[in-house]
């Protein structure tokens, strides 16, 4: 039996009782909108953050604008004090390699995990370590289901485990998945052109993203060599049934937060405009934060704070063109990994996040 089997089962939450969540990694840009929309949760309490010895303090010397909203300080990762406050869920919003030497303790301290990193979102280790670096937690790279609601919904409410997916992948993917599976593009020679805010980059300080370099200049990176490739691939291809590949570039643009991809496949014989529109909005209708765009294109200005993604498709010169939005730092990361909590606890997948 597996390690972890005997904390599979679904915790359900009673009308009268909330869910107690640790935040592990508070400080950056995706933890701290993590804890505004949890702290306006109506199942949601967050009883604890948590990060490395370099990132301890009161959470709002880290993010002023929680000044006067919490008590909240985040402390020293330790397993003692993360049981003593008896949570059921924990959320990390840590690197790859951090993330992956923290999920088993927390998984034997009886807690549900969402992990933000890479370290769970490719099924097979040789192609993560291809990738990424080692990966030291088989058992629970085995047991981790892929969080996107729009596909996953039925896994996710039985999971221990979630890894909460990229931005980028989640961007085109939620462009692509319906439109593969309906078989109107073929599977291979799919471009994934992208631009994103520079708050994907992380809070960290570099050179790369000081004001001078980053103002008014919109530029390219990663070529070929993107560490979101093979979960595109990996989850395209599991969603369509159909081996999937997909040559993706990704763009820095001047603005703080916000994503959108521009995508191209061939089509396959016969595909007219209007089937890409019915795949879309066929596949859609129930999903409550997809919008189908039938007149405007998607723009970052529509979905900017909120977890809504909005896509298109036209069809132009014997290419299919998919158009996709969100906001990197919400159905991108945060307000997603809320979204996978709703369903984990059995709440309506739509609780807090409107």
């Amino acid at each position: 039996m597996n390690a972890y089997a005997k904390y599979a089962s679904v915790k359900k939450m009673s009308d009268n009782k909330n869910i107690k969540v640790v935040v592990i990694g508070g400080s950056g840009y995706a933890g701290y909108e993590l804890i505004r929309w949890l702290m306006r949760h109506p199942k949601a309490e967050i009883v604890g953050v948590f990060g490395p010895e370099s990132e301890l303090g009161a959470m709002d010397s880290f993010h002023p604008l929680l000044t006067k909203t919490q008590n909240l300080t985040q402390e020293l990762f330790a397993p003692e004090k993360i049981s003593a406050l008896k949570p059921d869920l924990a959320m990390l919003c840590v690197p790859h390699k951090v993330a992956m030497s923290y999920v088993p303790t927390l998984r034997e301290l009886g807690l549900k995990v969402i992990d933000w990193s890479a370290d769970y979102r490719l099924s097979d280790a040789a192609v993560y370590e291809k990738w990424y670096c080692e990966h030291t937690d088989h058992a629970g790279l085995k047991d981790a289901v892929y969080g996107l609601p729009e596909y996953f919904a039925d896994d996710i409410r039985s999971a221990s485990l979630i890894a909460n997916p990229g931005c980028y992948p989640t961007c085109a993917g939620l462009a692509l998945a319906p439109v593969l599976k309906a078989g109107l593009i073929e599977p291979t020679q799919i471009v994934v052109n992208a631009i994103s805010g520079v708050s994907g980059a992380g809070r960290t300080p570099s050179l790369k993203q000081h004001f001078p370099e980053r103002n008014e200049n919109f530029e390219p990176y990663g070529v070929a060599t993107h560490r979101h490739t093979p979960e595109m691939e990996e989850i395209l291809t599991k969603i369509s049934g159909q081996d999937t590949s997909v040559l993706f570039q990704p763009h820095l643009s001047p603005m703080t937060r916000g994503m959108l991809a521009t995508i191209y496949a061939t089509p396959t014989a016969g595909t007219t405009q209007q089937q890409l529109m019915d795949a879309l909005q066929g596949t859609y209708e129930n999903a409550p934060f997809v919008r189908v765009r039938t007149d405007e294109l998607p723009a970052t200005r529509y979905v900017s704070d909120t977890n809504y993604c909005d896509v298109t498709a036209r069809l132009a010169k014997g290419k299919v063109i998919l158009f996709s939005a969100l906001d990197n730092l919400l159905k991108g990361a945060s307000t997603q990994a809320i979204q996978n909590m709703n369903l984990m606890f059995d709440l309506d997948e739509t609780t807090g996040l409107y």
